[in-house]
């Protein structure tokens, strides 16, 4: 079967990821490279409404190294998706003016509601073999995080502006964050999940499924690894309860002590308390939707396939 090869960069508040894959027309996914760089893009955003020029360069140096390997891999198509941080930029045509130079693509800032399409499309297929739906996938970035209700399709979308770097600029300033902090954020995290509440039916979630890294680095906890593997914890399924202990921990554990998980990437040290806490809130109120609605939420999935397999589909 003919397929097509493509190269995804999804680059977000925190971190700027490529895929390199084969796609054919069958919608088959076969993956030739996998990177990811913490460039923090969206650092001081929420603050100052743009982005910080130290941000923009670690991005584009990230974004040129990219390039060439796309070129090496002889990609045909090449999509450049940026979300959060790049919605919220006075000056993102700097960004996109830098890209443009690098790729020869331009950077398409895709709404809330897409990125809640493609990150349902790349999670589902693999966690749909194993498990029923409905399913809730929570994509967790570092300035928003989605939520997306459906089955074969999408049925109900939200983007909420609550993510691991909005929420410890906001929030979490101590090492380790003060109760007050941590109350603090999350009151905040449980006002937007009641306004997204009333778009997406929480309570019909048959399997809950997470994805990013922050939710795949608290499932690294949970599963007890001293290093990060990426085979361990794709589609893992986890007691609720024990998911968050995990979060509970990050919350608890000063700086010096995450420095040293073997499993946590350096650059996501200083946020992952934020992440934990908010992926600690959405499991909460999901599974008290879910036990007025009838039913009960005893574990949660997490996938390494999200938005970037969602990206290289749509190229297929």
């Amino acid at each position: 079967m003919t397929s097509t090869r493509v190269a995804a960069i999804d680059c977000g508040t925190n971190s700027i990821r490529l895929l390199v894959a084969d796609v054919d027309a069958a919608g088959n996914l076969t993956e030739l490279d996998r990177r990811m760089e913490v460039v923090r893009l969206g650092q001081g955003v929420d603050r100052t409404g743009e982005l910080a020029p130290e941000a923009l360069e670690r991005t584009l140096a990230a974004t040129r190294g990219y390039a060439a390997a796309i070129e090496a891999a002889g990609a045909q198509r090449v999509r450049f998706v940026a979300t959060s941080a790049t919605r919220d930029a006075r000056n993102r045509d700097a960004f996109f003016d830098g890209v443009r130079d690098a790729l020869g693509v331009d950077v398409e800032v895709i709404s809330g509601h897409e990125e809640a399409q493609l990150s349902f499309r790349g999670a589902t297929g693999a966690v749909a073999e194993n498990h029923a739906g409905p399913f809730l996938v929570v994509d967790l970035g570092g300035g928003s995080t989605e939520l997306v209700l459906g089955t074969s399709t999408v049925d109900a979308s939200v983007s909420m502006d609550i993510g691991s770097v909005r929420m410890t600029e906001r929030h979490l300033h101590g090492d380790p964050p003060s109760a007050g902090e941590i109350e603090e954020a999350r009151a905040d995290v449980r006002a937007h999940l009641d306004d997204a509440a009333r778009v997406v039916p929480l309570g019909k979630t048959a399997t809950l499924v997470g994805l990013a890294g922050s939710i795949t680095t608290v499932t690294a906890h949970a599963l007890g690894l001293t290093e990060y593997l990426r085979e361990r914890v794709n589609q893992a399924e986890l007691p609720v309860e024990t998911v968050l202990e995990s979060c509970a921990a990050f919350l608890a554990a000063p700086r010096a002590e995450r420095t040293a998980m073997g499993f946590l990437h350096p650059g996501r040290v200083d946020v992952i308390a934020a992440g934990a806490l908010v992926w600690s809130e959405v499991i909460l109120r999901v599974a008290a939707d879910v036990r007025t609605a009838g039913g009960s939420l005893t574990h949660v999935v997490t996938s390494e396939y999200d938005i970037l397999d969602g990206i290289a589909l749509s190229m297929g």
